[in-house]
């Protein structure tokens, strides 16, 4: 067995909306077997992971599993819940997988949550390597197997301090990502968007974070503000340090000028021989050392947060305490069999090593790891209290002094951090510190928050919701307004219709669609940009407002959504198109994947629904929240319905756009005043901007903005290009549109018999991914409307041999009945474009469904130039003009 591929969405799916691995897998010659009839399968199976037989699978009950494996199931199956399983193993909370065969006899697909993207890949491959070993009478080992992930989930898990501020931001509903494998986390969107790593905001300096990790500055800039702060000089040389001493006196303290966690600090310094050797440890972190009186007393940590103390607590260096019986070296080993106790920040305690600093503190001691200690003894294994080296702490944040919280702020201030741990030793935190020979030894711009969370003794502190109540201030969830809209046709002139009318309230609007991605009018990036990698671009703008986003079929079935819940979903409509691709078989398919996005809506928001379409009453029983419908008929059954219920409709009256909210009913706009109509020609665009009011009305803009935005959006160039652009060309015309399918093509041809030309004339093609029925349909239509055919062909053919669905094309155009002689078959697309215009009657419209839009353009408007100087040029003079110009 093998796998054939693999993936993660990230984000909300088609499978799920928690984020899952996809697995496509060869099960090869095990397709026809159950695994109850492949010998001692099962047994071992259920030795080596007896949890797995407690899943619930499809028969929702505990131990659910364990009866499919005893009535016999496929080895696919069983590989989805060994994934699960193995991460169970490591700690995640995870439990849906789905498994469906693609391809008979043996090509399956699997889906499985995870938690940890990196450990839920890995545990996919292993769970079909063991599945694979247990099948085929082969050894494996396991344990080693687990040991391994379990070093990957320590590497790759998020810290307590950022798992807690994630976890908090979730409850809160604040959307959040985490970028990479590190402990960075974006949360919220747009210009409410913030970035922060363990407990470092986005908001301090680079410098001001510099400073706070240089011991020197830090003692200069508080010494500056009057904060008692011990003396103490840098020492870049054995000699200098016993310089220092010789001026100062002992007891000292040596660490590091910029190191951190504790390391390479020694304190209780007493004499000449300690000094060197302390200095000798520090210099292995830094580069220069700090040497500065020891203040005696205790170790706090105080976490300020803003302008105020969310915690504060006392730190204790690791110790041991002895029986009489076992040496220094197994106190440890037994110290560090706590289960609170893990590798590096895994756990709230961290196991003590036994390393060389630690070596240092035993000699100082007179002792070595060796030592039996006396019964009762106990043993310092650490000069400092921090938990990354072992040590332990105790909650004080109710104890602290007044006057000491004033200091502690004061320091975070004069360093200009916004969150930051300010370490103090004094005899007692409940007294100022100026009575009790107190002093700030240091301040940590990215404090580790474990003390607090997980208190070895006293209260634990939600230090992460007072972080996000700064963070957000007036509890703002950190979004910014979202709609999302997908569906057959209609997408792009819908999301720029939105996009334009939200602009006028003055709002920065970000924009994803077909032709690029847009903040405000500045175009970022050109080209299709629908999928969920856009989004998540532009949703990670800091100068953006707002967003509206197409989000199409091909990015919702292969990675899911880039955002977590959008205010408004829309679906314009769903009509047979990309069938036969990515799994997608039918209607009902193409429903089910587009229904994603009015499923993934905020509890306030709405979804908006064409209550035309044929998929109307599906699509409704996908919708868990609130509803807008639209329709072109008042009297849709489906409107009427929903209205009388006291839901919220948009649809025409009298040639006005209506809106009817319960009893209050407003008219808003006639629909010829609507430019994108053509002066209601247009019956699609009239469809389009009752999805576009639904969606501005359910984001609660002011009805008169709305009606601006109608009326003022045009569909020219700037705001609507490639949706029914018509360009003047004398006697003739010529319109460019997208249309690619046949109710595309049908809409563009009922616009046009509507302007009264002479002859409609067609220049044609279709996508090569289209199923060959969609277009023999599409040829049958053009066949029956247009008096003269020109068929093109996709530069990019999705596929197919050249030629192929031109042939298509061309049988289906001549089976309507068309005559041969009107029919050319030029594959360049800019060729054919030429063909048509060179040969326009006075009164031809010409209409090009085009792949290409800007050359289209280009060589229009050259065109009509040389037409009107009674002069063209070759199309190959042309196309050599548009390709240096692209180059």
């Amino acid at each position: 067995m093998h796998i054939k591929g693999i993936q993660t969405f990230k984000g909300r799916n088609i499978y799920s909306h928690k984020p899952v691995v996809k697995m496509v897998i060869d099960i090869c010659e095990f397709n026809n077997k159950d695994t109850k009839d492949i010998p001692g399968f099962n047994e071992k199976l259920i030795k080596s992971f007896p949890g797995i037989e407690k899943h619930y699978c499809s028969l929702g009950f505990e131990g659910g599993f364990g009866v499919r494996l005893r009535e016999g199931t496929y080895i696919g199956h069983v590989t989805e819940h060994l994934a699960i399983e193995l991460q169970n193993l490591l700690g995640y909370n995870v439990h849906y997988g789905k498994t469906r065969i693609i391809t008979q006899p043996s090509i399956y697909y699997l889906v499985f949550e995870y938690e940890n993207e990196k450990c839920g890949v890995e545990c996919g491959r292993a769970a079909l390597k063991i599945a694979d070993c247990f099948a085929k009478g082969q050894e494996i080992d396991i344990e080693n197997i687990i040991n391994n992930f379990h070093k990957i989930a320590v590497e790759t898990n998020l810290g307590p301090s950022t798992r807690a501020i994630y976890e908090e931001a979730k409850k809160r509903g604040i959307p959040i990502t985490r970028i990479g494998n590190d402990s960075l986390l974006q949360l919220g969107y747009g210009i409410n968007s913030r970035r922060i790593q363990a407990s470092m905001t986005d908001a301090p300096s680079c410098i001001s974070v510099d400073v706070a990790g240089n011991k020197y500055l830090t003692k200069q800039i508080l010494m500056e503000n009057k904060i008692s702060v011990p003396y103490g000089d840098i020492a870049y040389s054995e000699d200098n340090a016993l310089d220092i001493a010789c001026e100062m006196g002992y007891p000292l303290a040596v660490k590091p000028l910029d190191a951190n966690q504790g390391k390479g600090v020694t304190v209780d310094i007493q004499n000449n021989d300690q000094l060197i050797a302390a200095y000798r440890e520090a210099l292995k972190f830094s580069k220069a050392v700090m040497v500065e009186r020891f203040i005696k007393g205790k170790d706090y940590r105080v976490l300020v947060v803003g302008d105020k103390v969310a915690a504060v607590s006392e730190r204790r260096p690791p110790c041991v305490v002895g029986d009489g019986k076992l040496s220094v070296r197994e106190l440890v080993d037994e110290l560090n069999k706590d289960p609170l106790r893990g590798e590096d920040h895994e756990k709230p305690l961290t196991k003590v090593k036994l390393d060389e600093a630690a070596g240092l503190v035993l000699s100082k001691q007179g002792i070595g790891e060796g030592y039996i200690p006396k019964k009762g003894e106990t043993i310092i294994l650490r000069q400092n209290g921090n938990l990354s080296t072992g040590g332990t702490a105790s909650d004080c944040t109710d104890i602290i002094h007044p006057n000491n919280i004033n200091i502690a702020v004061k320091a975070v201030k004069a360093l200009g951090l916004d969150i930051a741990g300010v370490d103090i030793i004094t005899d007692d935190i409940s007294a100022p510190l100026n009575q009790s020979n107190g002093a700030v030894i240091e301040v940590n711009a990215a404090p580790g928050l474990r003390m607090h969370l997980s208190p070895t003794q006293g209260k634990p502190r939600n230090i992460a919701s007072d972080i996000l109540d700064f963070m957000y201030p007036s509890n703002s969830d950190g979004t910014i307004p979202i709609v999302s809209i997908t569906g057959t046709n209609g997408k792009t002139t819908t999301t720029r219709l939105i996009r334009h009318t939200i602009a006028l309230t003055g709002k920065k609007v970000g924009m994803t669609c077909t032709s690029g991605v847009y903040v405000g009018d500045e175009c970022l990036l050109r080209g299709d940009n629908t999928g969920p990698v856009s989004a998540r671009m532009i949703l990670a703008r800091r100068d953006v407002e707002a967003v509206v986003l197409e989000t199409a079929r091909g990015g919702i079935v292969r990675k899911g959504l880039g955002y977590d819940l959008a205010d408004v979903g829309v679906i314009t409509n769903i009509s047979d198109d990309h069938l036969g691709i990515d799994g997608i078989e039918s209607i009902e398919d193409l429903a089910f994947v587009k229904s994603l996005v009015i499923e993934a809506i905020k509890p306030d928001g709405y979804a908006v629904i064409n209550a035309d379409d044929k998929m109307a009453g599906y699509l409704l029983n996908r919708v868990k929240g609130k509803v807008i419908l639209f329709s072109t008929n008042e009297k849709n059954p489906l409107v009427e319905e929903h209205s009388k219920n006291g839901g919220q409709v948009v649809f025409i009256r009298d040639n006005f756009i209506c809106i009817k909210n319960g009893k209050e009913k407003t008219k808003l706009i006639n629909i010829e005043q609507i430019p994108i109509t053509y002066g209601g020609m247009v019956e699609c665009n009239i469809e389009n901007s009752l999805a576009a009011v639904a969606a501005l009305y359910a984001l609660n803009l002011p009805l008169n903005i709305i009606n601006k935005g109608l009326y003022t959006f045009r569909p020219d160039l700037k705001l609507n290009p490639g949706r029914f652009n018509i360009f003047e060309m004398g006697n003739f015309k010529v319109m460019l549109d997208y249309g690619h399918n046949s109710a595309g093509y049908s809409a563009v041809i009922n616009f046009a018999r509507k302007i009264g030309s002479t002859r409609l004339v067609g220049v044609i093609g279709v996508p090569g991914d289209r199923l060959d029925r969609n277009i023999r349909d599409i040829g049958q239509i053009c066949g029956n409307s247009f008096s003269c055919i020109y068929i093109k062909e996709d530069r990019d053919l999705r596929g197919r041999k050249p030629g192929e669905v031109a042939d298509l094309l061309y049988d289906s155009v001549i089976k309507s009945g068309m005559n041969k002689e009107n029919i050319k078959v030029i594959h360049s697309e800019l060729k054919a474009l030429e063909s048509a215009v060179l040969d326009a009657q006075p009164g031809d419209l010409i209409i090009m469904l085009y792949e290409e839009f800007d050359a289209a353009v280009e060589l229009i408007n050259r065109l009509k130039n040389e037409l009107e100087q009674n002069s063209i040029p070759s199309i190959e003079k042309i196309e050599e003009t548009i390709n240096l110009k692209t180059v």
